[in-house]
């Protein structure tokens, strides 16, 4: 008699561990930047082409590389206590599992696509109608709350082919630039939801895991809000000071530094970089001179 030898690997407990661990996929972009993430957040370890699994040689975490389809099941049985993944594999695979972060990358779409020629007047259209997907839970539940009476067929790879080859009417799968639909064929009709990568939980970690996920999303958040803001250094006249200081909208007040230069100083400041952007010429206009933005490594807020 055969064993579901992928069903006993997910179901099966690690062995014991003094720390938390976290799956992330195992190849691919989402891979590089999850690991970039964590280095990111001060996270060291060492990487080989054929490893399953690493540990952090500066912090309680041990890293599992898996599919990405398969982090929601580890993570609700237990295996894993954390996973990255995007959005959309949560949302298919429907484990009991806490998002507890949106992680600012790998941002994707789902949505449903149909054959370049079709005259398409809404999405009463899919009412009858068979659709493709890798995400029929997804699709399914989508059409439920629209009240849309259409099918779905499973199909692992390669959708796009399916309204060609007679299979299906129309398909739903992830679109980024859309080249790929264009390629086929196809056009973009209804968006089924947004996906981006996201930090995802075992629902009972115990107390001490949970320390562990709190240090861990106190680096996660200084990585993202150095991400999102600049250090800004500029020049201005004493008398323009608070003038040029109302425009900078940072964290608090700038710090002010007195210059050699007789009746000038040099305000420093943290600003986000679309703030920047728009008060740019105000502060220009205010007297400011020698701008310098620069990236942050970390923001401590």
């Amino acid at each position: 008699m055969s064993t579901n030898t992928n069903t006993k690997t997910l179901n099966t407990k690690p062995t014991a561990f003094n720390g938390i661990r976290i799956a992330v996929q195992k190849s691919g972009r989402l891979s590089d930047k999850s690991l970039q993430l964590l280095k990111d957040c001060g996270i060291k370890f060492d990487l080989s082409s054929r490893v399953l699994s690493v540990q952090a040689r500066n912090f309680p975490m041990e890293i599992l590389f898996l599919r990405d389809d398969d982090i929601p099941q580890y993570v609700a049985n237990g295996v894993a206590d954390l996973g990255i993944l995007g959005l959309n594999e949560v949302e298919e695979k429907d484990q009991n599992v806490n998002v507890v972060k949106q992680l600012g990358f790998a941002g994707c779409r789902v949505s449903l696509a149909v054959q370049k020629d079709v005259d398409y007047p809404g999405l009463e259209w899919f009412n009858g109608k068979k659709v493709a997907s890798s995400y029929t839970t997804i699709v399914k539940k989508f059409f439920a709350a629209k009240g849309i009476n259409a099918t779905t067929e499973e199909i692992g790879g390669s959708v796009e082919i399916a309204p060609g080859i007679g299979l299906a009417d129309a398909i739903c799968d992830i679109v980024s630039t859309g080249s790929t639909l264009l390629m086929n064929g196809l056009k973009e009709v209804e968006t089924v939801m947004y996906s981006e990568a996201v930090l995802i939980a075992n629902p009972t970690l115990d107390d001490a895991k949970k320390v562990l996920l709190d240090k861990l999303m106190f680096r996660i958040e200084a990585v993202q809000n150095a991400s999102k803001n600049k250090y800004i250094l500029l020049n201005a006249p004493n008398d323009k000071i608070a003038q040029i200081s109302a425009l900078l909208p940072g964290m608090k007040s700038p710090t002010v530094l007195p210059l050699a230069e007789e009746g000038w100083s040099s305000l420093h400041s943290v600003i986000e970089e679309n703030d920047f952007w728009n008060v740019i010429d105000q502060l220009k206009e205010a007297g400011a001179q020698g701008i310098l933005v620069s990236p942050i490594e970390k923001l401590i807020a």
